[in-house]
């Protein structure tokens, strides 16, 4: 078993939502933007699109980085069969939560760790889905919820680790981490199975 503060650890995401996250883990790593076209392929599944993305980030990383241990994660929202991607604006972060009022949306969060440290590299693979019940929203509630937030880079447009929570009847998880971008507890079994050492 290596320590994970002893691991060249990479984090293959400029995300700081991301950031916070791993800094969790006491280690210290570095962060680099993985240039992926994050393009959904046609009748691509949500679970598919996170799982394929988050192994197609920490490939194009891990083979900047040799020796490295590469953490790639994605995320996909399922409203009601239709994908929820980042909105980018608030016209397209109102339509979003418009849609989300009243229904259940589901978030796939993949990770993907690729230890480098071999010949050839090895992979470990793992996805969070977590359900979020939304409340019933009228247009003044978004309104004033996306001029204080601003959550226009978050896939679904809200932010559940501040305000966004407020809008929400239920979330049904198994890891609370997930929902923000990077499911930890699944990170960290795929750690473990690379023979890192956590605690």
């Amino acid at each position: 078993m290596t320590a994970l503060a002893d691991t060249d650890l990479v984090l293959a995401s400029t995300s700081t939502y991301r950031r916070e996250l791993l800094t969790r883990l006491g280690a210290p790593f570095r962060q680099q933007s993985p240039q992926v076209d994050e393009t959904a392929q046609p009748g691509e599944t949500p679970t598919r699109l996170a799982t394929r993305l988050a192994a197609a980030k920490a490939r194009a990383v891990a083979a900047l980085n040799p020796g490295a241990v590469v953490i790639g994660s994605d995320q996909v929202a399922d409203c009601v069969g239709r994908i929820l991607g980042k909105p980018g604006d608030i016209d397209r972060a109102r339509a979003q939560l418009r849609a989300s009022s009243g229904n259940r949306v589901v978030f796939h969060t993949a990770v993907c760790v690729i230890d480098t440290r071999h010949a050839p590299a090895r992979e470990f693979h793992a996805i969070d889905t977590t359900a979020v019940a939304f409340r019933h929203l009228d247009d003044t509630e978004i309104e004033r919820y996306l001029t204080r937030e601003k959550p226009f880079d978050c896939a679904g447009s809200f932010k559940s680790e501040s305000l966004g929570i407020a809008l929400f009847a239920k979330i049904e998880s198994q890891d609370p981490t997930a929902l923000v971008g990077l499911p930890l507890i699944a990170l960290c079994r795929l750690l473990r199975e690379a023979r890192i050492e956590i605690v």
